[in-house]
């Protein structure tokens, strides 16, 4: 997983409440266990028309929208059915945060784990968001997020999820570097034996 680093990007806007993870990536893509090709399958029924050419107002079609490594979407982003695929597809289209005035716990739970950021921003921030596109700049290790006028507010995120996207690990990679350590706790505490077992 690629380390989160602090970066500044112009932001795409979907104003669209209740966006549930069959709308971000159809069940029909969830077949495949590898994220190669999920971020064209982002959002399919809305970015193509039945003979899968783009629809020239989806904002994801626009020229701008490739370069946005944010998405400021409307309230409950995530709900619905759980699925790991939705955060996949948003990363494998290039985008490393969703900002959002609330999100469904597993598909927060889901961005967390694969390198995509969930940012809870209070009503007036998104409303301001949601108004016009700009740049924003989003900081994990302060915790911030910086709206072009200027206007930055802090999020929050738990100590170990920030941990793991700051290192770039996922749950099992940090574990694993932790892996000496845990060697040695075990030889230092061995298991104890039950002798009623050793005397049946």
């Amino acid at each position: 997983m690629q380390k989160f680093e602090a970066f500044e990007s112009r932001y795409a806007i979907l104003p669209v409440d209740n966006v549930d993870t069959d709308q971000i990536i159809p069940a029909r893509f969830l077949k495949t266990i590898s994220k190669d090709g999920l971020g064209d399958q982002l959002f399919f029924d809305w970015r193509y028309e039945a003979d899968g050419s783009p629809k020239p107002d989806f904002v994801l079609n626009t020229p701008e929208a490739k370069q946005c490594k944010v998405l400021v979407a409307g309230d409950n982003f995530g709900c619905g059915s759980s699925r790991e695929h939705a955060p996949w597809a948003l990363t494998q289209y290039g985008f490393r945060a969703v900002v959002s005035t609330s999100f469904a716990d597993i598909f927060k739970n889901n961005s967390l784990k694969n390198g995509l950021l969930p940012i809870v921003a209070p009503g007036d921030v998104h409303k301001e968001m949601l108004a016009a596109s700009g740049t924003v700049k989003v900081d994990l290790a302060t915790q911030t997020l910086t709206l072009e006028s200027g206007k930055a507010i802090e999020f929050a995120i738990d100590a170990f999820s920030k941990a793991c996207l700051l290192e770039g690990v996922d749950e099992l990679g940090f574990v694993l570097k932790h892996e000496e350590a845990i060697q040695a706790y075990e030889a230092a505490n061995p298991p104890a034996v039950d002798t009623r077992l050793v005397n049946a």
